[in-house]
């Protein structure tokens, strides 16, 4: 099963493996296809049996229950309050909220597979969006996986670690040498384990996580019981060196009290007090914390990273992820309230309590706000409180747990859970960027797995990259980036625009007051990701979003592309070309490439048949060769395919249906019909690769051409359909002359292009001197009617339209050098430095350069039949003078413009000797040779 399976299919399945080919071998049975022990083993070795809470709920708990809920529940109320405290909470999980949506909308909306965020985030917004946050994503894994092992380091250097200070181990059981190359070491000791166990496969890990889950949720139970069932105690604080300058700052004390349910207590930790970090030394802000905390609402995705495990990863993901955010939020929430309500502060006098606790139902308190009530014409300000121990002392749970090892227990079993998850998780990412080729060669070790199926190389270019975020030593020091890495990612559009909106202005504004640098670094690299996956990942067929954008907008356009409102100004050639044989026409379908003028360009085919004797629609399957034509032309056009029961009926159609709106055809482009022999230029690929340097990028000549479908041309010896002519043609002369009526009566503009079956664009327009600017290619009009000598009209419709192509030409970069020339035919007796200021004129009006060449032809003349016989002694005594032809009205010239182009005055009595006449003339003016030639043809008969 593919992506382009039809939809209801699609949404059954259960996922759509890429890496793997679901349907049987051509010619075998599915009994055939079922019993290779091969694919049967492969299906044994990947089950994909997990389900919500053991897929799902489990492994986001675990993440989110990580080094937060046990280290730094303290820090964050202690350093903001309670009331920053909950609004922190309340934005974050608002943030987050918003995630949680668009995973749900992105999670339903198809079938997954491995890749988790990624796999949705590049199959709803497409390639470009996808890989660049697949990236950030991957990271933001990467550097959380160090995070949670340096919480993991910080847990056990408190527990089991010697002072800093030098001072005396309070405790038989600080052993362990403390410092930052000692805490380096056992972070690379855990970041090593969780390789082991990610190499041997996450199987292990997903049998581990109920256990895991067990402990920590009872020693949450703990945690909650001690708030009510230990005493009131002292607490001995950490001996962390004071940060201060030639030994001076402020004595912090050594000791704090656990006063347990106090109103007091309570109130005096309302309030923020930032004060500096005891760990790093740095001062703490609102962003600072709001950094740390959010850290704690980062493991939502760890559940979707299991996608490639899930039963149902629709059905479980959403489920999940939203009764995880719930559960958290309840007791992060609970956590907040308990601790404000139970750790000391410097006594205050009783009354203060009174008018304290008046007021707090009155006031929201914000960052460095007074409370200030009037008592008796006294005014009495309650200052900011902190509490000792909750800055002082991360680990302060433990202490005040009624069994310390309860706490150490929850804090290793789910930070190391917690970095195995980030750990496994990244490496699904990168091995789904990977497997999608949108970084080429870069990330192809990267596709390698073992023969369970576990991408090995993957994971330990994920734990080379955890190992050296280690470096930076602290929790705190990289929780930022984190964040930011994290707000990164909820950038994609789902059901409600609202929402949508709502979810990346709160994502922007908490990563500038987070760290302005940090965000403007990670937005330029996703952007520069964005743009190099653009430009240079391979074409997918995802089925994205930006399609359906594209779509909406085209289509509003289209409507306000009035055809009530075209003017002359604004016109420009939209063309529709006949194709009988893509094989033999690619010099004419990159020549009218070059001419459309950024219009509508329309490949157009008839396939002879009657869909009523068929069993099914024969146009579908042509469909993909001839789009691969065009990308392998690098040309932009569309392509329109018929089935007619004659190619002038076939015709007829695409006339009628081409384009929609004020972007429909208005010139048809015919190949010429003579007795010339096509040649193939599909079979060399140094034939068919055109260097459209105006459209795009080149193509490399040396690339091998794709394989086309297409029918061998007429004259080919494995060719068996003689066609109904005898000559391989399946039109006649009559019914291509038809055809050409058929559009002068629609109001199309009508071209016949000869000889292009030779023309090869890339050798006309290479040779040295043509690239250097010095015009040695030339473009040549003939803006009058060779058939019709009387006519000297130079501003006719069919006149203007040549020059204009041929101006359009000479504007494309790729033609810019070459010299545009037009001819002018004169007779003798005719004012020729008249007419030839005339067109001057004319040209400088309309802005075109171009030199003119005057050409006399009184011989080819004197072979025309107006010029011999009755006609032309009746009107040789009408015919003016030269003074009097130049003060001619050109009025009266328009008005013989009908007469002039009708059929039967200008075809029906020409002689063989006059037409060769005239093709001698035209060969032997223009000299040398031009590239192309732009000639005035009549009218077809009725």
């Amino acid at each position: 099963m593919t992506e382009r399976t039809p939809l209801l299919h699609y949404r059954l399945s259960a996922s759509v493996n890429e890496s793997e080919s679901c349907s049987p071998p051509a010619g075998g049975t599915p009994e055939q296809h079922l019993s290779s022990p091969r694919r049967r083993s492969t299906h044994q070795r990947q089950p994909k049996k997990l389900s919500i809470f053991f897929g799902v709920v489990i492994p986001t708990l675990l993440s989110m229950f990580s080094v937060v809920v046990f280290l730094r529940i303290g820090f964050v109320v202690g350093q903001s309050g309670l009331y920053q405290a909950i609004a922190m909470f309340l934005v974050a999980y608002f943030i987050i909220s918003m995630t949680v949506l668009s995973v749900c909308a992105i999670s339903t909306n198809g079938a997954l597979d491995a890749g988790g965020a990624y796999y949705m985030i590049s199959r709803a917004l497409g390639p470009e969006f996808g890989g660049s946050i697949g990236i950030m994503f991957f990271l933001a894994n990467v550097c959380g996986c160090a995070l949670f092992v340096l919480g993991l380091v910080e847990a056990i250097v408190a527990t089991f670690g010697v002072p800093e200070d030098g001072t005396v181990a309070t405790s038989a059981y600080q052993v362990l040498p403390s410092g930052y190359w000692w805490s380096l070491l056992y972070g690379t000791a855990i970041a090593l384990l969780c390789l082991l166990v990610c190499l041997v496969g996450a199987h292990i890990y997903a049998k581990a996580t109920f256990l895991i889950f067990l402990v920590v949720m009872f020693v949450l139970g703990t945690i909650f019981i001690s708030f009510f069932a230990v005493h009131p105690r002292t607490v001995v604080l950490p001996r962390f060196s004071n940060p201060t300058v030639n030994g001076t700052g402020p004595t912090f004390p050594t000791t704090a009290n656990f006063t347990g349910f106090k109103l007091d207590t309570l109130l005096g930790n309302l309030w923020a007090d930032y004060t500096v970090d005891y760990t790093t030394g740095t001062m703490m802000t609102f962003a600072t914390v709001f950094a740390v905390m959010f850290n704690g609402c980062t493991g939502i995705m760890a559940g979707s990273n299991m996608s490639g495990e899930l039963k149902n990863p629709s059905y479980s993901i959403p489920r999940g992820t939203i009764t995880a955010v719930i559960f958290t939020f309840i007791i992060y929430n609970l956590l907040c309230v308990l601790v404000a309500c139970s750790c000391d502060r410097p006594s205050l006098p009783p009354f203060y309590f009174l008018f304290a606790s008046f007021f707090l139902s009155c006031f929201f308190m914000c960052r460095h706000l007074f409370l200030t009530p009037v008592y008796r014409g006294y005014t009495l300000k309650v200052p900011p409180r902190s509490s000792v121990l909750l800055q002082r002392d991360y680990s302060f749970l433990r202490d005040i747990n009624i069994w310390h090892p309860f706490v150490t227990i929850g804090v290793y079993s789910s930070t190391l859970s917690a970095a195995m998850s980030n750990l496994i998780g990244a490496s699904r990412i990168l091995y789904a960027l990977a497997r999608d080729d949108l970084f080429g060669k870069a990330l192809s070790p990267a596709k390698k797995t073992s023969h369970s199926g576990n991408p090995w190389v993957s994971v330990i270019i994920s734990w080379f990259l955890v190992q050296l975020v280690l470096f930076s030593g602290k929790l705190n020091t990289i929780a930022s980036i984190v964040t930011i890495f994290f707000l990164l990612v909820p950038t994609f559009r789902y059901f409600t625009w609202h929402t949508c909106v709502l979810g990346i202005v709160g994502c922007a504004v908490m990563m500038f007051l987070i760290n302005a640098i940090y965000a403007s670094a990670s937005i330029a690299f996703m952007l520069l990701l964005l743009l190099l996956i653009h430009y240079l990942s391979p074409t997918s067929s995802w089925g994205y979003i930006s399609q359906a954008l594209i779509f909406h907008q085209v289509r509003k356009y289209l409507l306000l592309l009035d055809v009530r409102k075209d003017h002359v100004k604004f016109w420009r050639p939209q063309v529709l070309l006949m194709v009988s044989n893509p094989r033999s026409s690619v010099g004419l379908i990159t020549f009218i490439n070059d001419i459309k003028k950024s219009g509508l360009y329309v490949l157009g085919h008839v396939q002879l048949g009657d869909l009523s004797t068929l069993p099914s629609d024969p146009l579908q399957s042509q469909y993909e060769s001839w789009l691969s034509l065009v990308d392998h032309l690098n040309i932009k056009a569309f392509v329109n395919l018929t089935l007619a029961d004659s190619v002038r009926h076939g015709i007829q159609h695409l006339l009628f249906i081409s384009g929609l709106g004020g972007m429909r055809p208005n010139t048809l482009v015919l190949g010429f019909y003579d007795n010339c022999l096509p040649k193939d230029k599909l079979i060399d690929p140094s034939l068919s690769t055109i260097q459209c340097t105006d459209s795009g990028p080149s193509q490399d000549l040396e690339q091998q051409s794709p394989l086309f479908h297409f029918a061998s041309l007429r004259g080919s010896t494995d060719r068996q359909d003689y066609g109904e002519f005898g000559d391989g043609k399946v039109l006649g002369p009559q019914e291509y002359v038809s055809i050409i009526a058929d559009a002068m009566k629609m109001l199309k503009n009508v071209v016949l292009a000869r000889y292009f079956n030779n023309f090869d664009r890339s050798q006309v327009l290479s040779s040295p001197t043509f690239s250097l600017g010095k015009g040695s290619v030339y473009v040549d009009v003939w803006p009058v009617n060779l058939l019709r000598p009387d006519s000297s009209s130079y501003v006719d419709t069919c006149s203007l339209f040549l020059l204009q192509l041929a101006c359009i030409l000479n504007m494309v970069r790729a033609w810019r050098n070459a010299t545009l020339r037009l001819f002018l035919c004169v007779e003798e007796g005719r004012s020729v430095r008249g007419s030839e200021e005339k067109l001057g004129q004319l040209l400088k009006e309309l802005r075109i350069k171009a030199q003119v060449y005057p050409v006399p032809w009184d011989q080819q003349v004197a072979l025309h039949w107006q010029r011999q016989g009755e006609w032309s002694k009746k009107h040789s005594s009408q015919s003016p003078d030269a003074t009097t032809e130049e003060n001619k009205p050109r009025a009266d010239e328009e008005e013989d413009e009908d007469y002039v182009n009708s059929f039967p005055s200008n075809a029906t009595r020409l002689s063989d000797d006059y037409l060769s006449a005239v093709n001698k003339l035209i060969l032997a003016t223009a000299q040398p040779a031009p590239a192309v030639r732009f000639l005035y043809l009549p009218r077809p008969p009725a």
